[in-house]
């Protein structure tokens, strides 16, 4: 469990300072050039499963997974939605597309994903209880 929860926030903390979108001019985003109020919430939830990790609370664990998750569903929803505003001003519904389309996603959603996916998946373990043995 502690293992798990250390290699998961560190696959989140390493997933968020990597490139996760790609702008044709500017070149490519991490979390903080996206939005800072989501990148501090998110590292809020990396260190949430760090704390978590150390602690041995494994709900604690679960929670930083599911919630970056949940987290990261928003944001890419939220670029979307943005790259399409962005570019309202244009008359023609295929230039609109073309501008949207131009942004590009990159491998740090990935990262990112899978950190989250192992933090989520964290149980309690198991406590076997022995048996004193009698006559010895």
């Amino acid at each position: 469990m502690r293992r798990q929860g250390i290699i998961g926030s560190a696959l989140m903390a390493i997933g968020g300072l990597s490139p996760l979108m790609h702008l044709p001019i500017i070149g490519n985003w991490n979390y903080f050039d996206i939005d800072i109020r989501l990148a501090v919430a998110f590292y809020i939830l990396v260190g949430l499963g760090f704390i978590g990790a150390f602690a041995k609370k494994s709900g604690l664990i679960r929670f930083s997974g599911i919630a970056a998750l949940v987290l990261v569903m928003i944001t890419l929803a939220g670029i979307y939605f943005k790259a399409h505003d962005s570019f309202s001003f244009l008359h023609f519904k295929k230039l609109v597309n073309f501008a949207a389309g131009m942004v590009k996603y990159k491998w740090g959603w990935y990262v990112i994903a899978a950190g989250a996916f192992v933090l989520a998946t964290v149980r309690k373990p198991k406590v076997v209880k022995v048996a004193p043995q009698e006559g010895i």
